[in-house]
């Protein structure tokens, strides 16, 4: 089990797709950091069951919630949900998204909506229900989970490309709306790291030049990119703010 990150003061954490990968490893990491966490799911509620046992087994408190975070009444209902459990949310931690290797000309305008709905409007949505919130108690923390495609482009995922740059705005526009407050926003970026949603780009021509090119010699793991998100919810980084912190071996600087 993960270790505990010094310096933190517990808040109520919700962690978006938390049922696998990186969101797993992020659930994980909060509550060994002494947060209560909402483990967020669409489809895989028996898996963030499991997540949820593991976190109780290991002293920790959480809950599983079910939302399709593209629907405003679900995160509206997840939310309450939460806040009865544990109290309203002080740490929401973007990381739900949707991927599709597709050529650009083969984009169809359901593709397009979709992956914006989920990977770019659920965060929106998701941010500003919990918002008021976070004003009221001067605190808070958003942390969105982006991609280094989003910030040098995309050749067969430009649709997703385009959303996560979306939410790379997203993140700088509401850390300086909101630092007044006393809350931060930030976004981590990573490079390539082996989860069941990037297994296709893994396996495909480009994601294996890829791999062959990032400078550290080979892919990330859902922990090293945990670990951004728990420095980023910790005290120690209350000072930072609108970032975009970058965990890809090297692949990428900007």
């Amino acid at each position: 089990m993960h270790k505990s990150l010094a310096a933190t003061h517990a808040r109520v954490a919700f962690v978006t797709g938390a049922s696998r990968g990186i969101g797993r490893a992020i659930a994980q990491g909060l509550a060994a950091d002494g947060h209560s966490v909402a483990v967020g799911y669409r489809e895989h509620g028996e898996a963030a069951g499991q997540v949820v046992a593991e976190i109780e087994a290991a002293g920790g408190r959480a809950i599983a919630v079910g939302l399709a975070v593209e629907s405003r009444n679900d995160i509206i209902a997840a939310l309450a949900r939460i806040g009865a459990a544990f109290g309203p949310v002080g740490v929401l931690v973007n990381n739900a998204a949707i991927a599709q290797e597709k050529p650009f000309a083969q984009i169809t305008d359901d593709d397009w909506n979709h992956m914006l709905a989920v990977n770019l409007r659920g965060p929106f949505m998701l941010s500003q229900e919990v918002l008021a919130g976070m004003v009221t108690g001067g605190n808070g923390r958003i942390i969105n989970l982006v991609s280094i495609g989003g910030q040098w482009g995309g050749i067969n995922q430009i649709h997703y490309a385009s959303a996560k740059a979306g939410l790379i705005g997203l993140t700088r526009s509401l850390a300086k709306t909101y630092a007044c407050h006393g809350i931060t926003v930030n976004a981590v970026s990573p490079g390539m790291v082996a989860t069941a949603m990037t297994a296709a780009e893994l396996e495909s021509p480009a994601g294996q030049a890829k791999v062959a090119a990032i400078p550290a010699g080979r892919i990330g793991t859902v922990d090293e990119v945990a670990a951004a998100v728990r420095w980023l919810a910790s005290d120690a980084a209350a000072y930072v703010n609108g970032q975009t912190l970058n965990v890809n071996g090297g692949m990428y600087f900007g």
